[in-house]
């Protein structure tokens, strides 16, 4: 009984590791697209495309991307952006609550 334990409780481990990097990755990712968003406006250069950006916040780069463009400045003045991250946060941790507290 013990043996199953301990195997359970490393798997948990490697599922948190897990998390925990790609969590760190993709807001890296985010936090990147932003910047680079940013200075090919400066540029007038190719943009990425809003749907690009509200798709790293989506799978969890929300917090950095909402950080960075207001450390930034970047789209603060698109309601779409401003209002729309923090929403996404929210669901995002509903959604991470509920997992985490349901079985």
């Amino acid at each position: 009984m013990t043996g199953i334990l301990i195997y359970g409780i490393i798997i948990l481990v490697i599922i948190l590791i897990y998390f925990i990097l790609y969590f760190l990755l993709i807001n890296l990712l985010s936090a990147v697209i932003c910047i680079i968003d940013k200075n090919s406006a400066i540029k007038h250069k190719y943009r990425i495309p809003e749907k690009i950006l509200f798709l790293f916040c989506i799978v969890g780069g929300s917090p950095a991307m909402y950080i960075t463009m207001i450390k930034i400045r970047h789209k603060t003045k698109h309601l779409r952006f401003m209002v729309g991250i923090p929403i996404i946060m929210v669901l995002q941790t509903i959604l991470v609550g509920y997992l985490l507290t349901n079985k």
